[in-house]
């Protein structure tokens, strides 16, 4: 039996995509949910898997859905990768298979981004939606000539859309593996790394801070490995069907996270 409880939240930690929002299109709840988390004097911050976008890209995107925020709000894949190549590859020169924005989030970091595949020391994997044939061929060749360190943003198989779903960082990942049998160190959810920044940053507890999010092998698992609340939400990838099946379980199963504001 669940005796945890919602009203001892001081930290949600929201992912975005398919719980906030879906593609271009903001839930309806999102404003009010976020607006009473902080009347009633506690914290969010927005925890993405999704390395495309810079923190000020997201920044200029929930302003484009209506919602004020801030690069403090945030707690990204790329962020965490970048405290992790800090403390493990420090001052290494980095292979890049990311978005323009990724590189430009990772140089602000102080790394070295080079595409002269005699420089690379260590490769990154991202969710590329500037994926080239080129950038595949050169992370084959890197991997399959030399021991070096292969980093991954995140192992989302599918990013949500409007639509349906596109190919994430994981899938990419896994075409990599098929071609070299590499397998990278994935940063992302469900690493508990993510959430365990975000309560130091913030200095709150786990057992007051909530993951929220619409995924189990990632939201909801790395709330389990962070050991904090785990709230699973069912408006994006995640279905009744898969809940059921997954050895995982959350400590919350809600519609939409909507329904947080009846509990919390």
């Amino acid at each position: 039996m669940n005796d945890k409880s919602l009203k001892q939240i001081k930290l949600f930690l929201f992912d975005m995509d398919g719980t906030l929002y879906l593609g271009n299109r903001l839930y309806d709840f999102t404003p009010q949910l976020l607006d009473t988390i902080k009347a009633q004097g506690k914290r969010y911050l927005f925890m993405t898997n999704n390395s495309s976008k810079s923190v000020a890209d997201y920044v200029k995107k929930l302003e484009n859905l209506g919602i004020n925020a801030s690069e403090d709000d945030f707690m990204t894949s790329s962020q965490a990768t970048a405290y992790y190549l800090k403390k493990h590859h420090n001052n290494k020169k980095l292979y890049v298979c990311g978005t323009l924005s990724l590189k430009k989030e990772l140089e602000s970091a102080g790394f070295t981004i080079t595409e002269n595949l005699d420089e690379v020391e260590c490769i990154v994997m991202g969710f590329d939606t500037e994926l080239t044939f080129k950038k595949l061929e050169d992370v084959c060749r890197l991997l399959l000539s030399r021991d070096i360190p292969y980093i991954a943003t995140n192992p989302d198989y599918v990013c949500p859309t409007e639509f349906g779903s596109v190919p994430d960082c994981g899938s990419v990942c896994d075409m990599i593996y098929n071609a070299t049998k590499k397998r990278p160190v994935v940063i992302g959810k469900p690493s508990p790394l993510m959430p365990q920044l975000a309560m130091e940053k913030l200095g709150v507890d786990k057992s007051q801070t909530a993951v929220v999010g619409d995924r189990i092998y990632t939201d909801i698992k790395s709330g389990i490995n962070a050991g904090a609340v785990s709230v699973l939400v069912l408006s994006g990838e995640t279905t009744k069907k898969i809940l059921d099946s997954s050895p995982d379980k959350p400590d919350f199963v809600l519609q939409n996270a909507g329904e947080l504001l009846q509990n919390i």
